[in-house]
């Protein structure tokens, strides 16, 4: 049995879970997602509760069940309160800004590259070197850090370029002189 499948949600008061077939639409004060079972897998919903169980104890399904309770626990937490992401810019001239919902990174190349959030993605930036994604939906805001990462990865020499906030990058020693 799956550990982190078998676990009770608890859901809080200003939640509802609703549930159509395999469709589960999570209502709350920040928003409403949706998500889709897998095959042979099924929730049941009392006492401010959710519960999910599978049908069959083969490998996929085994392999669903833990995975289909984490994306539901994420989704009750998200619409409650946001999931954040902090990016941070490290670099002479390697800056951002924000306007609307268009990010615009100034990361070394000839061109600003942009990036626009998605709908329910909100991105913000302090001192044009702090990036925070922040949604409801814990997939979405870690995709979108991710692709702004991806704009320029640390390197690692000189550890320039966008990381995530508190991420440690091993620096590699440069060449030694000759002597």
């Amino acid at each position: 049995m799956s550990r982190i499948g078998r676990q009770i949600i608890i859901i809080p008061e200003n939640v509802t879970v609703k549930s159509e077939a395999s469709l589960i639409t999570v209502t709350g004060p920040k928003g409403v997602l949706t998500y889709t079972l897998p095959q042979k897998i099924e929730i049941s919903t009392e006492n401010n509760q959710v519960k999910v169980t599978r049908l069959a104890e083969d490998k996929q399904t085994r392999s669903n069940h833990g995975s289909a309770r984490a994306h539901l626990n994420n989704m009750i937490k998200g619409v409650v309160e946001f999931w954040t992401k902090g990016l941070e810019i490290r670099g002479t001239g390697y800056k951002a800004s924000v306007n609307g919902n268009k990010l615009t990174v100034l990361a070394g190349y000839i061109h600003p590259v942009f990036i626009t959030a998605p709908e329910g993605i909100t991105i913000t930036v302090a001192d044009e070197s702090k990036i925070t994604v922040t949604g409801c939906n814990r997939e979405i805001v870690g995709q979108v850090a991710s692709n702004i990462r991806k704009i320029r990865t640390p390197e690692p020499y000189k550890g320039k370029g966008i990381r995530y906030l508190n991420e440690f990058i091993k620096l590699k020693a440069g060449k030694t002189a000759k002597a």
